[in-house]
């Protein structure tokens, strides 16, 4: 009975459902108090995130009279469901493992696509302008950027297997314990390149600046978002919440994934920590220094560094360097 309930435990509560929720909307209101702070203003305080999310669910889900009415309250639940399931796939070191799935890797590669893909659907159903304009924007940043992550993966997945007697391994799990015995690939210099080229695919992916351009305030008004309202957009606030623990997470357990003795609350700890670096570093001081790219700018950036460094580290690992 209790491995029958261990699914809907791991979806619903830890390490997805509330606590990924909780954590995910925390990190949101770290980013903008010390944003606001590197700005010289005082900010929001830390749980405002929560307070918008409580507002927008208070406020009724408006839909225009020539949207695409399905597909336009559709959206929001997949894109969702997507992260909601990535969350589990995320192991914790020394406090949660998903398993010795060959392919989890993959599957996650997969479900990383259906935010992008849900404002591309909401954006193009909304019947407005912008939202269209948004829905372009979109599709072009995530063409830009699913390749170097595809590098990236494989670069990793090659390199733990060929150490581990395999041709390849996509369980990540694995990657976890070998990381716990061999140390950190971070240090191993055939994945510094994967590494850089992983920390500029973050901000584009969480769609924060200089890549927020599929939702640019200031040139089309939020994009694929603007038509949203109440309980749906607040269902989109969540998805980038998920996604943001998500993308973090898998970022620690491809490249740091060791905890520390102290038991599951420690070593939970020490990974929210780690994630909470890693956001500080490649959203945080990114999006502070830097404006908005244009999207032609954007395209030419992720097909010139980031493809190249993730292109290096995977030829280091095929030729054994």
């Amino acid at each position: 009975m209790m491995e029958m309930l261990s699914p809907f435990f791991h979806l619903l509560v830890f390490p997805g459902g509330l606590f990924a929720l909780a954590f995910g909307l925390l990190l949101k209101g770290v980013d903008r108090k010390v944003v606001a702070r590197l700005q010289r203003r005082v900010g929001p305080p830390l749980h405002q995130p929560f307070i918008d999310l409580v507002k927008l669910l208070r406020k009724d889900s408006l839909v225009p009279e020539t949207a695409q009415r399905q597909a336009f309250q559709w959206a929001p639940l997949l894109g969702f469901t997507g992260v909601a399931l990535a969350v589990m796939l995320i192991p914790i070191s020394g406090v949660y493992e998903n398993g010795d799935a060959f392919g989890d890797l993959l599957v996650l590669l997969y479900l990383l696509v259906l935010p992008a893909l849900a404002l591309m659907i909401g954006g193009s159903a909304s019947s407005n302008p912008f939202g269209s304009i948004g829905f372009s924007r979109e599709m072009s940043i995530m063409l830009a950027y699913e390749g170097p992550l595809l590098l990236v993966l494989l670069s990793v997945a090659l390199k733990v297997g060929a150490a581990t007697g395999k041709t390849v391994t996509f369980s990540l799990t694995e990657i976890v314990r070998f990381q716990q015995a061999n140390g950190p690939l971070l240090f191993d210099y055939t994945m510094l390149p994967a590494f850089l080229a992983y920390l500029l695919f973050i901000p584009a992916n969480l769609g924060v600046a200089p890549f927020d351009i599929p939702e640019a305030e200031s040139e089309i008004l939020e994009g694929p978002l603007l038509e949203y309202s109440g309980p749906a957009l607040a269902m989109f606030n969540l998805m980038s919440a998920l996604k943001m623990v998500v993308i973090l997470g898998l970022g620690v357990t491809l490249f740091f994934p060791a905890g520390v003795g102290g038991g599951a609350l420690i070593n939970l700890l020490w990974f929210a920590f780690k994630c909470l670096l890693l956001m500080l570093l490649a959203v945080t001081l990114v999006r502070t220094a830097t404006g908005r790219l244009r999207i032609d700018q954007a395209f030419s950036f992720y097909f010139k560094w980031p493809e190249a460094l993730g292109a290096a580290s995977l030829i280091m690992v095929l030729i054994g360097i």
